[in-house]
C-alpha cells in the first residue's frame, strides 16, 4: 500500500536496485511471518516424530530418514520467515557458527545418501544422530555463551 502511495503521489524512485524491489514485492507483516514460522516449525516437528515412530517398522530407516531429514529442513527453513531468507542465510555463513552449518548440512545430505544410494541403514541412523548433534550445537549459537557452558559441563562430566 505504501509503494502505490508513493507511486500516485510521484515520489517513486525510478533507480532502484533489484534487490530492494523484490524485498519490497515480498515483505510480509510480522504478524504473518510469525504465524508461517508456527507452520514451518509445527511441520518440521511432526516429520521428525512421524519419523521416528516410522523406524520401528521393517524397512523403517529410510522411511525414517527421510522424514527426520525433512523435519530438520521444515524447521531450519521456519526461520527464513522470522529473519528473511537473506539475513538468515548471512547469518548462517557467519564465522561464529560456518563450520557448525557445514556440518549440519553435510548430514542432512549424507543421512539421505546412507538410506538410498548406499542403502546402509546403520550408517543412516549414525547420520541422523550426527544430524541432531550438529542441528543442537548450530542452534546454540545462537544462544549468548551456550556453548561455552554445553562445552564446560561436558569437560566437568567426563573430567
Amino acid at each position: 500500500m505504501e509503494k502505490l502511495r508513493r507511486v500516485l503521489s510521484g515520489q517513486e524512485d525510478e533507480e532502484q536496485g533489484l534487490t530492494t524491489q523484490i524485498l519490497d514485492s515480498t515483505s510480509l507483516s510480522f504478524g504473518t511471518r510469525v504465524k508461517w514460522f508456527a507452520i514451518c516449525f509445527a511441520v518440521g516437528i511432526c516429520f521428525s516424530i512421524l519419523g521416528s515412530l516410522l523406524l520401528w517398522l521393517p524397512n523403517g530407516i529410510e522411511l525414517f530418514a527421510v522424514f527426520y531429514t525433512l523435519g530438520n529442513i521444515a524447521a531450519l527453513s521456519s526461520t527464513f520467515f522470522l529473519m528473511g531468507p537473506l539475513k538468515q542465510l548471512k547469518k548462517m555463513v557467519d564465522p561464529n557458527r560456518l563450520i557448525a552449518t557445514i556440518v549440519m548440512l553435510l548430514c542432512l545430505i549424507l543421512t539421505l545418501c546412507a538410506a538410498f544410494w548406499w542403502h546402509k541403514k546403520g550408517l543412516a541412523l549414525v547420520f541422523c544422530i550426527l544430524q541432531f548433534l550438529a542441528t543442537t550445537w548450530y542452534s546454540l549459537s545462537y544462544i549468548p555463551f551456550a556453548r561455552d557452558a554445553v562445552i564446560k559441563c561436558c569437560t566437568s562430566c567426563v573430567g
